[in-house]
């Protein structure tokens, strides 16, 4: 890829920039491997992957400090490593394996970390934005600070429950912000087929719900927003809206052969838009980092990923006691 004049200087440190460099990349090379492990029949069922996105969730984990919370729908392993949740837990759970975070028993949809405060990715559309706007309630209740990120896509916005929330939302003045991550396709169906506005998060203005529109494929531009959003949530002023436009390169899920657009299309967003390689210019170009560096960090990125791969090829199925336990939380 031709690299692109990049003329305005970043508002950040040169560390914060490997920093995000490195984490887009461990998401893109995480799931270049998921895909292969699906192809080689090791994870089975649903599987969708966040490659093209990578910017969305580590640009808001850039916003976010200790104790907020996340949740997100079934694309959601690349909220789950920058969260910092473990690279080897989360591939064993894709392959159902019992060192995977969920004991094996979630698979790809159903991983949670209490630790990292990740309350799932949940696999029914729209489901875990009113559970979103429940654990902002709960801080809320709390008076502990603390902020709630609660994620959904394009197609997802078009749910009921999803302005039912916002109203409870506004009428609380809970401390959420919604992440709309439109990647213009929803399952299949581009957003201009599904949806009466070209702008989704106008919609949270019918319940007086601000938000704005974001650049999706940078990650500082989504880090800029998440700032504004989430101090307008710790000033006890309510819930925010991003919309924050982005594009994935995969279809809808592994079993998606993505018909509905053409590979031109693809191939130039990759080509003017790549997040990761937008942040890559931004190091060589202001001259915070060498070609030798990055090849490095990639390089260690890549053993990162199969070392997870490894893990959880080596990691044993569960066994038929694990149906007795993590059935009810302990009080």
């Amino acid at each position: 890829m031709a690299a692109r004049k990049t003329t305005k200087k970043p508002n950040v440190s040169a560390e914060e920039l490997k920093t995000y460099y490195r984490e887009m990349l461990l998401i893109r090379r995480f799931e270049e491997k998921a895909g292969q492990l699906y192809g080689m029949g090791l994870i089975g069922g649903f599987c969708h992957l966040y490659i093209g996105q990578e910017a969305v969730v580590v640009g808001l984990e850039a916003a976010a400090e200790d104790g907020d919370k996340r949740i997100t729908s079934y694309r959601d392993h690349g909220h789950m490593l920058a969260c910092g949740m473990e690279p080897g837990g989360v591939m064993a759970e894709l392959t159902g394996r019992e060192g995977g975070l969920s004991k094996g028993k979630g698979g790809s949809m159903h991983m949670f970390s209490k630790e990292k405060h990740f309350y799932g990715g949940h696999g029914i559309v729209g489901a875990q934005v009113p559970l979103g706007a429940g654990l902002a309630f709960a801080d809320k209740y709390k008076e502990n600070g603390r902020v709630t990120f609660t994620y959904f896509g394009d197609g997802a916005a078009n749910q009921g429950q999803v302005y039912e929330t916002f109203n409870m939302a506004a009428i609380w003045n809970l401390p959420v912000v919604f992440v709309i991550e439109n990647n213009q396709y929803a399952m299949g169906t581009a957003q201009a087929r599904s949806t009466s506005t070209k702008d989704i998060y106008h919609r949270g203005e019918a319940f007086g719900i601000p938000g704005e529109i974001v650049n999706g494929m940078d990650v500082l531009a989504v880090k800029a927003a998440g700032e504004k959003a989430v101090a307008h949530c710790r000033a006890g002023k309510g819930p925010y809206i991003l919309e924050v436009k982005t594009y994935r390169y995969r279809g809808h899920s592994m079993s998606d052969p993505a018909k509905y657009r053409t590979r031109e299309e693809v191939q130039k967003v990759r080509e003017q838009s790549d997040p990761i390689e937008h942040v890559r210019e931004l190091l060589l170009t202001g001259k915070h980092a060498t070609e030798d560096d990055l090849k490095a960090i990639d390089k260690e990125i890549k053993e990162i990923v199969n070392q997870a791969a490894e893990f959880a090829k080596e990691s044993p199925e569960p066994s038929l006691d694990e149906l007795w336990t993590d059935i009810y939380a302990e009080a």
